[in-house]
């Protein structure tokens, strides 16, 4: 029995107050306490029940607070009586036992597939050699700061400064080699001397380099001299260097028998900074998991004052055929060097500084680093000045202190300071934006003469890992899987070649009549009659009635001139006050086929505003196959279908045909590099009318900026009128499939890496399956999550001959992971270079689908995307919610424009973007998104009734 001291706290009255507890009454029957605020009692319980309030007692000393605050000493407690067993209170219901959640993982290779024509290929994957198995790499933490303690932030410094350990501090490191990443970590082969390590090394400017005497390399005093020297324009760092973790060699052996550890995929990470280090010493520009080196040979100009730079991509793989080296030709864009302004020039195509777009200019310069003239001091843009150099006004400080002993400031403009005070000739700089190096709040302004942008940054460890590269392809063995058969108009079946078909002399499976529709028109150059006529005549060959258009709306010439937004609002305008209902669709005609302003602004008007389906069209010229494309994509839009798969109208799909089943596509997708602001946008197609896999619609939401993981599809507490993506598809799955539900979940994610694998079984799918439970408790579907990866380097070749591999072309051997369920498929014909295929990683199969069955769905969706008359690289459910994602980040990029079209800050007062609410648009904006348009009811245009 526990005896605890606890304090109880209630209102006293004048006589003072009197507590019964039932188990105290062996002690005494009545026990009336002094009347004191706080009161110390002797309990054998902690905590007692009285009707259907419990009391909780908090353990405090032997002592209390009389009303005025003063603490005074209780006398002790009485003794315990002797015989008293205290009586144990029961809950009222025992507590249930809390559920540990089961993380799924990502399922294990069930077996191959056999289906399909066999044929040897070629992979550019090298065999890697691991004989070190018992080494161990040694990892530690590394921290780099200036002699004053701020951090170094400057790119490349770190790497340079780590170099000069190595060279000066050789004796202290054991001789030892180190790869570094250029950041935070420095692995070794075998222990550094001490766990902890502290350098100072002096690093000075390539221009500075001064000949201190004719000491050669090896002379006694020449480490001291590299520690002591101080040049002109030298900097001192000081380097810390802390043992962090070991890394056994055996994780990556262990790897390679699909015994995957964390331990192993750092040590893969080791191999690539090997490899990175590697080519960093040879010159190489670093860019991720590519380098690329300086050689003329290597760059192109692609205009707009860019250089496209040729060079490779490397990675460690493990594979069924053990650890290879993945290399890839790889490209990257640089900016090309030189004074700033003549590359806005060049990549605006202006004539002249003063018809540079600022708005344009500020997206593009931010985050690019440059220097200064002539200190060669480096920095990185931050933006512009909401002024002229002529009106931007700084605080000078002046040498002296006025009488008060503070620091005198003059008021001067950024002109002027650098025009008499730093003596540098400005021709056109006065009455342009400065450029901003500081920070919002602090800003540090050069005129644009004034800066030029950088020009780049210019193993034999892993023979000490034991580690050695083969030299030639690996060998691989693919199938040919045959092309589906498809279905179109007049009952017609037909198997495409090569990956192909065209419509000639063909109708389209489920054509659309067109009788409400009109043509506006922002192009000055184009022969309307002419269009009409031939888009009449095109559509009557595949089986679409097109009536006459209603009208076709001109821009007028004065409105050319005027900013994107302004001409859409006026031609909208024009368009309410002339038509008398709701138009099926809008043929638009662009000014420009890619990169139009008009676009964006166009685009949403119609769907975010109105609901109205549109085409945009920029034709320069009109032929039959034009038309036919822009025909597969009106009739599309408007609720009709192309093409389909034979199969679909037996229905005879494995495993899908006779039991309900749905499939999702799932993407997101965010705003450009440096664009942090911008929201992410996620966009989910389901497929609708089972047993038919060709139809989808979709649904689209934002999220916040860079979040790969989709929060919106479901929502436990509803403030708004948004349930969740996943209750509004699988409510339309529901009322198009003869009221079934569906008892198949099939979901294609894209966009994800291997890291993030698990998250998407885990949190996606939980959500998925919450939208299941809260429309039916009874309700548990099964699941299958596939992962497509289109950003990877390995590629496919015929050996012995310059032709692709076939479309069709599946790999399930060899080069594909040791122990999970993953395949390469190649549905599409390669058109120019080499076939790109497409990774799939089955996650999770609860429906028991073989190999083969798994494989040829996959093959299969890739032929029923309605706007190609090609198979495409990846399934269509990935396509469609690429292109509503795509079609959001139109109306996320017109925003951008339209709220930077007025100053040079580009950000609202706020400091954040104003962008669409996708959640509380329409539902038949909601559907616009996807190619597979829904004809909306007429209520659904009040502004154009």
């Amino acid at each position: 029995m526990m005896i605890m001291m606890a304090t109880v706290t209630m209102a006293a009255t004048a006589e003072g107050v009197a507590v019964k507890f039932p188990f105290m009454k062996a002690i005494n029957p009545n026990l009336t306490l002094p009347n004191r605020t706080s009161i110390t009692i002797l309990v054998l319980m902690y905590s007692f029940s009285v009707g259907s309030m419990a009391l909780s007692f908090d353990l405090m000393d032997s002592f209390e607070h009389d009303g005025n605050g003063a603490t005074e000493a209780l006398p002790p407690p009485p003794p315990v009586p002797p015989n008293i067993v205290p009586l144990q209170a029961e809950p009222d219901h025992a507590p249930e036992p809390v559920k540990k959640k089961v993380m799924r993982v990502p399922m294990t290779r069930r077996g191959q597939g056999s289906k399909g024509q066999k044929v040897p290929l070629l992979t550019n994957h090298f065999k890697v050699n691991v004989t070190n198995v018992d080494g161990h790499f040694f990892h530690y933490s590394v921290s780099v700061s200036y002699e004053d303690g701020r951090p170094v932030d400057g790119k490349g410094v770190g790497r340079k400064v780590i170099d000069r350990v190595h060279e000066t501090y050789d004796t202290e490191l054991a001789g030892k080699d180190f790869a570094y990443d250029g950041e935070k970590s420095l692995f070794t082969v075998g222990p550094l001397p001490r766990n902890k390590l502290e350098f100072t090394v002096v690093l000075e400017d390539i221009s500075s380099n001064r000949n201190n005497g004719n000491r050669s390399p090896g002379s006694p005093n020449e480490n001291d001299r590299k520690r002591q020297r101080r040049p002109y324009q030298s900097k001192t760092f000081k380097v810390e260097i802390s043992f962090a973790a070991k890394i056994p060699m055996q994780a990556i052996a262990n790897a390679l028998r699909g015994q995957e550890s964390e331990n192993s995929q750092e040590g893969l990470r080791v191999l690539d900074i090997i490899l990175r280090q590697h080519a960093a010493k040879q010159g190489c520009l670093l860019v991720r998991q590519s380098f690329f080196h300086n050689d003329p040979r290597n760059f192109s100009d692609v205009g707009g004052g860019v250089l496209g730079c040729r060079g490779f991509h490397s990675s460690f793989r493990t594979t069924q055929g053990g650890l290879s080296l993945n290399i890839d030709v790889s490209t990257t864009m640089i900016i090309q060097p030189g004074p700033v302004v003549d590359f806005l020039i060049a990549n605006q195509n202006v004539k002249d500084p003063f018809s540079i777009d600022w708005a344009k200019a500020k997206r593009i310069l931010k985050n690019l680093r440059v220097k200064t003239n002539p200190s060669n001091t480096e920095y990185k843009i931050t933006g512009l000045s909401e002024k002229p150099c002529k009106e931007q006004m700084f605080s000078l400080k002046q040498k002296g202190k006025d009488d008060d002993g503070e620091v005198q400031t003059l008021e001067v403009t950024v002109y002027d300071y650098f025009v008499n005070y730093r003596h540098i000739d400005l021709r056109y700089s006065g009455d342009l934006p400065c450029i901003n190096v500081g920070k919002p709040k602090r800003p540090t302004y050069f005129p644009l003469e004034a800066l030029k942008l950088n020009k780049y940054e210019a193993e034999p460890m892993l023979k000490s890992c034991g580690i050695s590269i083969g030299t030639n392809f690996t060998q691989v063995e693919g199938r040919v899987l045959p092309a589906p058969r498809l279905k179109v108009g007049n009952g017609e079946d037909f198997f495409p070649r090569n990956g192909r078909w065209n419509f000639n002399n063909k109708k389209l499976v489920d054509p659309t009549k067109i009788d409400r529709w009109a043509v506006v028109n922002f192009s000055a150059r184009c022969d309307i009659r002419g269009l009409v006529r031939d888009l009449i005549k095109c559509g009557d060959m595949k089986g679409i009635q097109i009536d006459a258009p209603f009208d076709v709306f001109e821009e007028s010439p004065q409105n050319r001139r005027a900013p994107p937004l302004v001409r859409v609002e006026k031609m909208f305008e024009d368009i309410q006050s002339k038509l008398p209902g709701a138009p099926q669709f809008l043929l638009c005609l662009l000014p420009e086929r890619k990169n139009s302003d008009l676009y964006g602004p166009w685009k949403r008007k119609n769907l975010a505003d109105f609901g109205i389906v549109t085409q945009c069209i920029a034709p320069t010229r009109v032929n039959d196959q034009y038309l036919t494309n822009v025909l597969l994509k009106i009739n599309a839009k408007l609720g009709g279908l192309n093409s389909m798969l034979s199969v679909e109208h037996s229905p005879s799909i494995p495993l899908i045909s006779k039991v309900p089943t749905i499939i999702l596509g799932m993407d997101v997708s965010h705003g450009s590099p440096g664009q942090s602001d911008i929201p992410s946008i996620a966009a989910v197609v389901s497929s609708r009318q089972w047993p038919l896999i060709s139809r989808y619609r979709a649904s689209v939401r934002t999220q916040s900026p860079k979040v790969e993981m989709i929060d919106s599809l479901y929502k436990r507490v509803s403030e708004s009128e948004d349930e969740g993506i996943m209750r509004e598809l699988l409510l339309e799955f529901y009322v198009t499939s003869g009221k079934r539900k569906p008892d198949q979940i099939i979901i294609f994610r894209d966009g994800v890496s291997e890291s993030q694998f698990n998250q998407v079984l885990n949190i996606e799918l939980d959500q998925i399956i919450e939208a299941c439970k809260f429309l039916d408790e009874k309700w548990s579907p099964k699941f299958v999550v596939i992962v497509a990866q289109k950003n990877h380097h390995t590629k496919f070749f015929q050996p012995g001959s310059p032709d692709n591999v076939p479309p069709g072309t599946i790999i399930d051997n060899k080069i594909c992971h040791p122990k999970n369920n993953d395949f390469y498929l190649c549905a599409q014909a390669g058109m120019i270079g080499t076939t790109r295929p497409t990774h799939y990683h089955v996650l999770l199969d609860e429906v028991g689908f073989s190999a083969d069955d798994l494989q040829e769905l996959v093959h299969s969706l890739s032929y029923v995307y309605q706007r190609s008359t090609t198979a495409i690289s990846v399934v269509a459910p990935i396509c469609y919610a690429h292109l509503a994602a795509t079609q959001v980040g139109q109306f996320m990029k017109f925003e951008d424009q339209s709220e930077t079209s007025s100053s040079h800050g580009g950000m609202t007062s706020a400091g954040a973007r104003h962008v669409i609410d996708i959640a509380r648009v329409t539902k038949v904006v909601q559907i616009a998104f996807c190619v597979l348009f829904l004809v909306p009811e007429s209520d659904a245009y009040p502004l154009l009734e």
